[in-house]
């Protein structure tokens, strides 16, 4: 593992100049995201690709070489293995494709042809039909545009494509990445090897997983066990109705397995199961942003009027959470500074009662809510929904939502209890020139995600992300 995750040297068979081949594309990354070994790319036709020095060969490499990206045809694969036996190769990543996921009969002995020769030589295979590697921190990546900043989330993916897709949301929400890996068809390395070397690894705290099928189900149990114990992990499970389970094995050449063994082996691991990549990084802002949360009660803020209050406290309940009434410590305060209103006030704490009193002492108190709710021992954590219902114009307004802003970023700074946010109105990012209250909330949103705070689209989501953080919390503290 030292070696795919720390190589000295990368070669890069079958690089090229031609921007639209992978072998343009790989010399490109190890470039841009600044990877400090040596790079050698390997084409017998050039002299020089992206500024370096080309090879003719891997035998005409003078220096060692721990690291190839394959980015030939799978024909010409097993010739190249014996190139890699004689510079002493460590690990081969395949890129290839057109192997036993196509279900022909060709691809299969091929495929069947290249383990025999690896093992044979004592080359380790990372895919083939794979993206291979993003690790931040030691300058690899397997597309444009990744951050370049690392974190304390691993992920272990048999999707490429998807992988990239959670660095790039997970990105937008406030999340890094330790290291991420796209394994493909798993020929010899595969989805039990990496969750055990993430779950020793130093720099990785959560571990999230997609999975289309497995090969030998004992060792897997093993790993997958070996991984929640050590971490919490969430897990997909690609695959699970009939559709999915065909394109699984069109994709990865993956037997996707019943639908309740996976679950059964997800529960009994202790592995946190999500539907899809969206809940996947919602439970990834809860479980790596939020402080633990032992306690399932939740005392709640919200901006907008009545209604989405009471379906905020629906859907938490819903949800599995608990929605106390307000301790008569903070019906006092509210008694004390708003006494007009104080008794129409609950929890959730409908910010526009207060907003509605017009005076800058009532404007004053909205902000503090979030703050009284986080000292209140009454409470486990606290989840403040943002939006924008309120009579005020698009200027006043705007004023109104970064003192609210910059309130949260400051309790949240506090650390009093866990705090979440869910800023509504337009999905996430959307620049909606017709609607330029939902900008605003839009650079809100992006202000908390910058100060690290969980932030949420929706208050189901924000739900729903919570209460299996608190069932992980939990269930980790009782072992």
């Amino acid at each position: 593992m030292g070696a795919i995750f720390y190589p000295r040297a990368i070669a890069v068979a079958g690089a090229s100049e031609v921007p639209s081949s992978f072998g343009y594309h790989f010399i490109r990354h190890l470039l841009d995201y600044g990877y400090q070994g040596h790079i050698y790319p390997v084409n017998p036709n050039k002299e020089v690709i992206l500024g370096l020095k080309a090879y003719q060969s891997l035998g005409s490499i003078t220096g060692h070489v721990d690291y190839v990206i394959c980015c030939l045809p799978a024909s010409k694969v097993v010739d190249m293995l014996y190139e890699c036996r004689a510079k002493e190769v460590k690990v081969v990543h395949l890129l290839a494709a057109g192997l036993s996921e196509t279900g022909r009969q060709e691809g299969r002995e091929l495929e069947a042809e290249i383990l025999r020769t690896a093992r044979r030589f004592g080359i380790r295979l990372v895919g083939p039909n794979c993206l291979g590697i993003y690790h931040p921190k030691g300058g690899m990546a397997s597309t444009y545009s990744l951050p370049q900043k690392p974190g304390p989330i691993g992920a272990v993916f048999q999707s490429g494509g998807a992988s990239q897709l959670l660095v790039r949301s997970g990105e937008l929400r406030g999340l890094c990445f330790s290291k991420v890996i796209s394994y493909g068809n798993a020929l010899d390395l595969g989805e039990s090897d990496f969750l055990d070397y993430l779950a020793e690894d130093e720099e990785t705290e959560v571990v999230a997983s997609y999975f289309e099928g497995i090969k030998d189900g004992q060792k897997f149990l093993g790993a997958l066990t070996n991984a929640a114990r050590a971490k919490p992990l969430i897990a997909i499970k690609g695959g699970q109705g009939m559709a999915g389970a065909k394109a699984a094995a069109s994709h990865t050449a993956a037997i996707a397995g019943s639908e309740v063994i996976w679950r059964t082996a997800f529960k009994k691991a202790g592995v946190t199961m999500v539907r899809d990549l969206d809940e996947m990084v919602d439970c990834l802002v809860a479980f790596s942003l939020l402080s633990r949360i032992m306690g399932n009660k939740a005392g709640i803020l919200t901006t907008a009027g009545g209604g989405l209050c009471v379906m905020a406290a629906d859907v938490c309940e819903s949800a599995g959470l608990n929605v106390p009434p307000l301790p008569s410590d903070i019906r006092n305060t509210l008694k004390a500074r708003a006494p007009g209103i104080w008794d129409w006030i609950g929890n959730p704490v409908d910010a526009s009662l207060i907003v509605a009193g017009a005076s800058s002492a009532f404007f004053d108190l909205s902000r503090e809510m979030a703050s009284i709710l986080s000292r209140s021992p009454a409470f486990d954590f606290v989840l403040v929904e943002l939006t924008d219902d309120n009579p005020f114009s698009d200027e006043e307004w705007a004023e109104i939502a970064s003192a609210q802003t910059e309130a949260l970023i400051g309790l949240h700074r506090e650390n009093l209890k866990p705090l979440a946010v869910v800023v509504s109105g337009g999905t996430f990012g959307a620049h909606v020139s017709q609607y330029e209250r939902w900008d605003m909330l839009s650079a809100q949103r992006a202000r908390l995600v910058e100060a690290g705070v969980p932030t949420f689209s929706s208050m189901a989501d924000a739900a729903l992300a919570i209460r299996r953080y608190i069932s992980y919390c939990s269930l980790s503290a009782t072992e």
